[in-house]
């Protein structure tokens, strides 16, 4: 099946957490609003979350379009080509294990967004800087390695199967643990070097998905947008300070 994704055609943002598992997956795939054939692009886009076309309807992107179903929401998506494409095992306990993990990652996503957009997010960052600024010490000092504490601990207790959060295979939270990194490193360069190196294992698990024949092509392709001011990740020195 050729799956369509839809999501916003200028930022990584919470597609990208489907884009890399259809990616490492090697499903085929159109990222609709980037397209500019007939029946694609932003406007296609809209015409979904307007209620225009047949089928569920999406609250916001990023919706998989696959067959006639219309699956929203990141982890949900992550859920349906998980057990579709192996990026999930196979016992039903491990998958809501994992389920449970990427949650967990989507909370995390949320706090990160909040430390530029601390007040609303239809305000622009400029109008909330010093709350961005109080909002940003306090999640490096305190959020920040609580979830890298918590994340380390899940691989040293699953560390005798492999390097990965769940069994011996890579999930689709494995994948979403190192675009959470990735971005991390973008947002906050130097708080990042400071901190990854008290959580080797989850260094390591960074890694090993980088390395991953599939990703490793991807991250090199120009299918894989770079961070900017305007996604989740967002890198402003002021907010950086140790």
């Amino acid at each position: 099946m050729r799956y369509e994704l839809y999501y916003w055609p200028t930022i990584q943002g919470r597609g990208e957490f489907v884009r890399l598992a259809l990616e490492d997956a090697g499903c085929g795939y159109a990222d609709v609003a980037r397209e500019r054939r007939k029946g694609a692009g932003v406007a296609q886009l809209m015409r979904y979350l307007e209620g225009k076309e047949a089928g569920a309807l999406p609250f916001a992107p990023p919706f998989l379009k696959a067959g006639r179903q219309v699956i929203g929401q990141s982890a949900n998506i992550l859920a349906f080509l998980g057990e579709r494409h192996g990026l999930t095992p196979r016992r039903p306990a491990a998958r809501l294990w994992v389920q449970q993990l990427q949650l967990t990652l989507a909370d995390w996503v949320d706090e990160i967004h909040d430390t530029h957009h601390p007040i609303a997010a239809s305000l622009y960052y400029e109008q909330q800087l010093r709350a961005a600024r109080l909002r940003s010490a306090d999640f490096i000092s305190h959020r920040l390695p609580k979830f890298l504490d918590y994340f380390e601990q899940v691989l040293a207790r699953n560390a005798s199967a492999g390097g990965w959060l769940v069994g011996a295979r890579a999930t689709y939270a494995d994948l979403s643990l190192f675009q959470i990194v990735t971005g991390l490193q973008y947002a906050f360069p130097r708080s990042m070097a400071r901190v990854l190196r008290r959580h080797r294992r989850v260094a390591a698990l960074h890694e090993a998905v980088a390395q991953r024949p599939r990703i490793a092509a991807y991250l090199r392709s120009p299918r894989r947008l770079p961070f900017n001011e305007s996604g989740i990740f967002r890198h402003y020195p002021v907010l950086d300070r140790p």
